[in-house]
């Protein structure tokens, strides 16, 4: 198989379409850690990289609440209703071109609509930078939030670009075309590594908001010539009576309103951080996105790879809750001892990433305690994407919302009452409650509607997975200790032997006690993988079909 086919091959297997978006997710991951770290590195937790995130807040509040509002509540599902309903013709093989003219003439509507919705948010987001800063960021100094305002401004560019982005990866998730759109993140944190390493040189602070303009350049671009593959073929006009574009339109209004709930609860962690110590909106989200790497890997990867499937099986219930109940399983399998050796080994995956140049060891030890209390919930924010994604699938979108606002209450209080007393540390903990709370309501309510969801089998598969992560978490603290005589703890070579090693012994003892257990996950994973290894055996009766014959 060639690499150019392979890009264009749909992928209709959750399990590889998973895989495949967590390889690049990983990959992408990766990327993020090392931006993290050049990031940390340069200008270490203080007021530079607090400015950077809080000029982050607005322009990504404007791109969560209106793109992923109607990309995740409306397009995919609408889209994937339209194209079910017609077997897609090609042009001719070699194109291999999709005709439907109901198809594309929608996305044309919903990116028409999209770009200039964006662009005038755009617009007076950049007029009124400076009063918006005042507000988000009220500890900083006026030198600060001036700084904070010019980078908001330049910043305000990425949303037109991830805008139109977020529309093309609705249709490659549609279409399962998986590879590309999961390799469109890498290109995104490529584009800020850029900023950080290249134009920092030559603009300061300001270049890191000029990478985040480059990287949503990059993430649209790379995505284009595949979309044209598959038959789109932009066209400037828009039919306000469009039937699917309305539906769409009445679908997003309720998770618009819940994503901006929850954008309002990142503006308000925002605005509390501002107020404590220099370097406390940096730690905050230097901890979030080292928690959010498994998170990314396997709950997203998962969800996504999902998504089409529960759409087409809505409202077929035995096939909704069957495949469900796997995917949960499944994403649980990789969290749960995700969860203990982050735990465990949080201190020496911490020095690693993030410990070089003016990140010092005060700076390792608040995102170290920040990153435990985030861990807590790593089970119910991996796994909360699945469950709204169900309810997505049957056009459902106003029980997330309403169970968002829950949420961002009780997060918002906790927050006012921990930050005073534990500081940056006290936010992470607010959020993993709340974050627990909104997995236990989804799931009721879910439940209510559908009925019982596989829960005999998804208990057994959680104490399985607990027992066997415990023993994982506690061999690799054994080793160590076991290690710790024989290696320079004050060199980054000797924190990253212990902690590889450690999370290797770790890993080995877990999946042991999963096999000894009987775990069905391990054995469904070691399956798929057997299915799909290139280089097992053929049996004699199965040559044909190999071949294709």
């Amino acid at each position: 198989m060639t690499l150019k086919t392979l890009f264009k091959k749909q992928i209709n297997n959750i399990t590889v379409a998973a895989a495949l978006v967590a390889v690049s997710s990983l990959a992408s991951r990766f990327l993020g850690l090392l931006r993290d770290r050049i990031l940390a590195g340069q200008f270490g937790a203080g007021r530079s990289l607090d400015i950077y995130y809080a000029a982050f807040r607005i322009p990504d509040l404007v791109f969560n609440i209106i793109v992923l509002g109607a990309l995740s509540a409306g397009f995919i599902p609408i889209f994937t209703s339209v194209i079910k309903d017609f077997k897609c013709e090609f042009a001719d093989h070699k194109s291999g071109q999709a005709k439907n003219s109901e198809a594309w003439s929608l996305v044309n509507n919903v990116l028409n609509i999209l770009f200039l919705a964006l662009l005038g948010l755009s617009i007076i987001g950049i007029i009124f930078a400076p009063a918006l800063t005042r507000v988000i960021a009220p500890g900083f100094s006026l030198a600060a939030q001036a700084r904070t305002a010019q980078l908001t401004r330049i910043m305000f560019l990425s949303p037109l670009f991830l805008g139109i982005s977020g529309i093309l990866g609705g249709i490659l998730q549609s279409f399962k075309r998986f590879l590309i759109y999961s390799l469109a993140p890498i290109f995104y944190n490529l584009g800020i590594i850029i900023g950080a390493l290249y134009f920092v040189q030559w603009w300061g602070l300001y270049g890191l908001a000029w990478g985040v303009v480059l990287g949503a350049i990059l993430h649209m671009s790379i995505q284009l010539p595949t979309i044209r593959h598959l038959g789109f073929r932009y066209q400037f006009k828009f039919n306000w009576r469009d039937l699917n574009t309305r539906k769409i339109g009445r679908m997003m209004v309720p998770q618009t309103l819940s994503l901006g709930v929850l954008q309002i609860n990142l503006v308000i962690v925002t605005i509390i951080a501002s107020r404590l110590a220099h370097g406390s909106l940096t730690i905050f989200n230097l901890a979030n996105n080292l928690q959010s790497f498994p998170i990314g890997i396997f709950g997203f990867s998962f969800a996504i790879a999902a998504f089409p499937v529960l759409a087409a099986n809505a409202f077929n219930r035995e096939q909704l809750i069957k495949t469900f109940s796997q995917t949960f399983r499944k994403i649980l399998f990789f969290i749960i001892p995700a969860t203990v050796l982050i735990i465990a080994l949080r201190a020496q995956i911490i020095r690693v990433i993030l410990g070089s140049g003016k990140f010092n060891w005060s700076d390792t030890v608040l995102t170290m305690n920040t990153l435990g209390f985030f861990a807590l919930s790593l089970f119910a924010q991996a796994t909360v994407p699945l469950i709204v994604r169900v309810f997505y699938a049957r056009h459902d979108s106003t029980t997330p919302f309403y169970v968002s606002l829950v949420t961002v209450a009780v997060n918002t209080i906790l927050a006012i009452i921990l930050a005073p007393r534990l500081g940056v540390t006290g936010l992470a903990l607010a959020f993993s409650v709340a974050s627990i709370l909104e997995f236990v309501m989804l799931w009721i309510w879910l439940s209510i509607i559908i009925g019982n969801l596989d829960l005999n089998r998804t208990l057994w598969a959680v104490i399985k997975l607990t027992i066997s992560a415990i023993a994982g978490g506690a061999a690799a603290q054994i080793m160590k200790a076991l290690i710790w005589p024989f290696i320079n703890m004050s060199k980054f070579s000797g924190v990253f032997i212990q902690l590889v090693s450690a999370g290797f012994i770790g890993v080995v003892v877990y999946l042991a006690f999963c096999y000894l257990l009987k775990s069905e996950e391990l054995l469904e994973f070691i399956a798929s993988l057997n299915k799909r290894w290139p280089f097992r055996k053929v049996k004699v009766g199965d040559q044909g079909e190999a071949r294709g014959l």
